[in-house]
């Protein structure tokens, strides 16, 4: 192996900063024709198998399978990428290795059905060594074993020497498994890879890939160019994409290290200044600490997950969010910070990926609160839960009980890699199967796996085949001789179906709005000369099909059959004022509680709306009447529903506001209502605000930390349910007799009657209770000179029990009593000790000693306690027994 000999990396009289670095790399694509696309969010669209986006390819997935057709065919990005949970999760090896993170940065290019391997090796090549400058002589490749032209290309057009060009074959135990065949998980698209790695020198331990010193720190992959060819099928067997494409991923942090002349990507000036504030929040001195390592990256991950619609919760995202946020929090524990401190890390990391992510300081006040409160939450618990950590581990043996770690985490907060976490750094290990097995016992809703359900999918060869479905239904609700492209069931392509049949009816053209962004898609029918087919609901595939669920009524139907489609169109009306009206709330919600106010989901239906968003309180009586008033006086305005089509950049410019879990295209449809209401969305709405006609909130709760949802109607739906709270009203004041104007006066004045006579009732039990008690006082026995009284009271309740056990005390003096009051099959007990009884008889074990004869429990203190159990046909004998009980006690 030909490698330098040098004892450092290159010195730089100017690093690129990682800021520079995303620019170089974009500028350089844009340049070769590609089109720059945005990151995508965290949070992968219309993709059930993923938890996060955990690469730069999941945006082009369905690229990649054909069933999604974007309007370039070369692209290059920076994407956002997230490894904390599911298959691809980095978390218990953050802040111990060089190179491991929870969140980092893929620069990425790539080409659909465009360029392939020549194209995109000379591309990378002449990045890193001519743009860049790094030294040839330190970079070598690697290429899958049968890839002779990624070999060949190397070799003859780069001219990199065969001594550095390495073959890796399927070296992870099956066909097709191996570090250079790619694929995202166990299905999809996949293909042979060359990679390309940077030797850091000799000084460092390691071998080059496939030899067996591969996994040390001397030659570090930098960028993997993936070749996609090709589908992976359930049963392994590998499919031809519809046209091979390109996909390439370098790590920014990774490639940063070593433009800057680094070797551990936490020497980069992105962690390094993340780092330097952590040690300030901390007041820690050394800048080696691990612990500032793992706050430094994890405020990355937390930042950007709660920019992109995720919450801290007990389940699916929220949950992986919780724990990476209580692993910073524990590592600011172990440096001496106890006070609430990760929240303000927020500013430095503003300071050093603001510029390239704006939406940071957009959602400053939304990504501050949520972490403040996550704070302030574990911090009731954390003392608490360590105090319980260190019992365990005392007595471990060397093992944290999977009982253990279940009780750390049920009833401290403590997720189980935060117990592993801690286990680790005093050589103990955790009983994950012991775990696993009390959280499937307690049917825990923290399994993010179970969160996420297969979806309806389309051919790959259907989709390449038929051009996107033309909506037509923002101008029409019916249309005539529509050509259906494709029939479906159950993801398998049809030519042809029956009267009775239930199907997917794809049409080249359709007024049917396909359910998106909330808003539930449309209902109606097809009608052919020889067949009616009825659609209960439309649904996107790829993002790009329309496909119009329901069945055949009548006749037959067949691929290439003109229909007449007609959508249920007083349904739409419906839906189309009840998603306006989410605008105009959403609007309001955030005027009247503050900017920090998101979508974090909705639904948009016939009969309601529903509104979920970001906030830390319950909103008040007073703050939804306003919000109500607010939302009513925008739709007297009557503000036009001005709609305009704009490039992305555009619409943000023009103050769009985008919504939560949507993905949009180059080309966006801005809705504008008046000065408050200007959203990105491709739902269908009124005309204008006034057609809204009302709008009246009916409820508003809480969904999960952070979150709040509001229920609302609107139009008939909302005349329906004043009309209905108004005979609610009359009713009431009908039976208290007097009129809706007066309801309030005479509410009050039978509320203060009640209390009254509930005043003089406890008045009565008081003088029959002394009554009965001084008759009570008689019936006691003496047990070597001390008063034993055990008798059951019909009808006393605990705090009646309780007045009589006070009056026996100053009327018997040294005594011991059981008082047992019987109600509805239940008992409440009360036991007393007193005078010269006390000390030789506890009042809690006697309490106890007649509670479990009776099915019940309870204790207190030596001279009183309190219980309660059933009122069993032997609760006489045991009463009786109470005296003996008492003798034994004294003697």
């Amino acid at each position: 192996m030909n490698a330098p000999k040098s004892s450092s990396n290159p010195p730089r009289s100017n690093p690129p900063s990682s800021n520079q670095i995303r620019r170089d790399f974009l500028e350089f694509f844009r340049e070769r024709g590609h089109t720059i696309v945005p990151s995508a969010s965290l949070i992968p669209a219309n993709d059930p198998t993923l938890l996060f986006t955990n690469s730069g390819m999941v945006q082009f997935k369905n690229v990649f399978l054909g069933s999604e057709k974007p309007g370039y065919v070369r692209a290059a990005d920076v994407q956002r990428c997230l490894r904390a949970g599911g298959k691809h999760n980095d978390l218990d090896q953050v802040g111990y290795t060089a190179r491991h993170h929870t969140f980092f940065e893929m620069l990425g290019n790539w080409s659909f059905g465009d360029y392939f391997k020549l194209e995109a090796i000379k591309w990378a090549w002449e990045l890193l060594t001519d743009v860049w400058g790094l030294d040839p002589q330190r970079l070598l490749v690697t290429v899958y074993q049968t890839d002779d032209e990624a070999y060949a290309i190397w070799r003859d057009e780069i001219g990199v020497p065969e001594d550095r060009i390495i073959r890796i074959g399927d070296n992870k135990g099956a066909p097709f498994a191996s570090d250079n065949f790619w694929q995202m998980a166990d299905t999809g698209p996949c293909g042979p890879c060359t990679e390309i790695f940077y030797d850091h020198g000799e000084q460092h331990f390691g071998g080059p890939p496939g030899s067996p010193d591969e996994d040390g720190d001397r030659f570090i992959e930098i960028w993997n160019l993936v070749f996609m060819q090709f589908d992976r099928q359930p049963d392994g067997s590998l499919a031809p994409l519809p046209a091979p494409c390109v996909d390439t991923g370098m790590g920014l942090e990774r490639l940063a290290a070593i433009l800057q002349g680094k070797h551990g990507n936490y020497e980069i000036d992105t962690f390094q200044h993340l780092i330097a504030a952590a040690a300030r929040l901390t007041a820690t001195q050394d800048l080696d600490n691990k612990s500032l390592r793992v706050i430094a990256d994890h405020i990355r991950a937390c930042a950007f997950l709660i920019v992109d619609g995720v919450l801290p919760s007990n389940e699916g995202r929220g949950y992986v969010l919780r724990r990476i946020i209580r692993r910073a929090l524990r590592h600011g524990w172990m440096l001496g910070q106890k006070q609430p401190f990760f929240h303000s890390m927020l500013q430095p990391l503003i300071e050093t990926m603001g510029e390239a992510y704006p939406e940071l300081e957009a959602q400053r006040g939304l990504i501050e609160r949520a972490l403040l409160a996550e704070e302030e939450r574990f911090a009731e618990t954390l003392d608490a839960g360590m105090r319980i950590f260190d019992e365990v581990a005392a007595r471990s043996g060397g093992s944290i009980p999977g009982a253990d770690a279940f009780r750390l985490y049920d009833t401290y907060g403590f997720p189980v890699d935060l117990t592993a976490d801690i286990a680790r750094e005093r050589g103990l290990t955790v009983d994950m199967e012991g775990f696993d097995a009390a959280m499937e016992r307690q049917r825990d809703t923290a399994r993010a796996a179970g969160k996420f359900g297969n979806t309806a999918t389309m051919p790959a060869e259907l989709a390449a085949q038929l051009s996107p479905t033309r909506f037509l239904g923002y101008d029409c609700v019916e249309a005539d001789g529509l050509e259906v492209v494709g029939l479906l069931r159950d993801g398998r392509s049809l030519d042809r179906i029956e009267a009775g049949e239930e199907a997917v009816v794809l049409l080249a053209d359709t007024p049917f709005y396909a359910e998106s962004g909330g808003q539930m898609g449309d209902a109606g029918q097809l009608a052919s000369t020889r067949s009616m087919f009825g659609v209960r609901d439309t649904v996107k595939f790829g993002g790009q099909f329309h496909g119009h669920v329901g069945t055949l009524r009548s006749g037959a139907l067949s691929v290439g059959d003109k229909v007449d489609a007609q959508i249920d169109a007083t349904r739409r009306g419906a839906i189309v004022l009840n998603h306006s009206a989410t605008h105009l709330l959403h609007a309001a919600l955030r005027d009247v509680l503050g900017t920090h106010v998101l979508q974090k989901g909705s639904l948009v239906a016939p009969d309601r709306l529903r509104f979920d968003f970001s906030h830390f309180q319950p909103v008040t009586a007073d703050e939804l009447a306003l919000i109500e008033r607010k939302v009513n006086a925008e739709i007297r305005a009557n503000h036009e529903a001005e709609v305009h089509q704009m490039g992305m950049d555009e619409a943000l410019e023009f103050g769009a506001l985008a919504l939560f879990g949507e993905k949009y295209g180059d080309r966006v449809r801005v809705l504008r209502m008046g000065e408050t209401s200007t959203e990105l969305c491709g739902g269908t709405h009124v005309s204008r605000t006034g057609d809204i006609g009302v709008f009246k909130i009916l409820s508003e709760g809480g969904v999960s930390a952070g979150v709040r949802r509001i229920e609302a109607v609107t139009g008939q739906g909302a005349l329906d349910h004043i009309d209905a709270e108004e005979k609610r009203l009359r009713d009431a004041a009908h039976l208290l007799g007097g009129s809706p104007a007066d309801i309030t006066d005479k509410v009050r004045s039978v509320l203060e009657r009640q209390k009254k006579l509930e005043r003089e009732l406890e008045a009565v039990k008081a003088k029959l209770a002394s009554g009965a008690t001084a008759d009570l006082a008689g019936s006691a026995v003496d047990v070597d000179g001390i008063k034993v009284l055990a008798v059951r009271l019909e009808g006393f309740d605990a705090k009646a029990l309780r007045d009589a056990l006070d009056r026996l005390r100053q009327q018997l003096g040294d005594m011991v009593v059981v008082l047992a009051g019987a109600k509805d099959g239940k008992v409440s007990l009360v036991a007393g000790v007193n005078g010269a009884a006390a000390g030789r008889v506890k009042a809690g074990e006697l309490l106890s000693h007649v509670a479990k004869q009776i099915n019940g429990k309870g204790g207190g203190r030596p001279d009183m306690a309190q219980g309660g159990g059933e009122d069993l046909p032997t609760l006489p004998h045991v009463l009786e027994g109470v005296a003996e009980w008492v003798r034994g006690r004294l003697s």
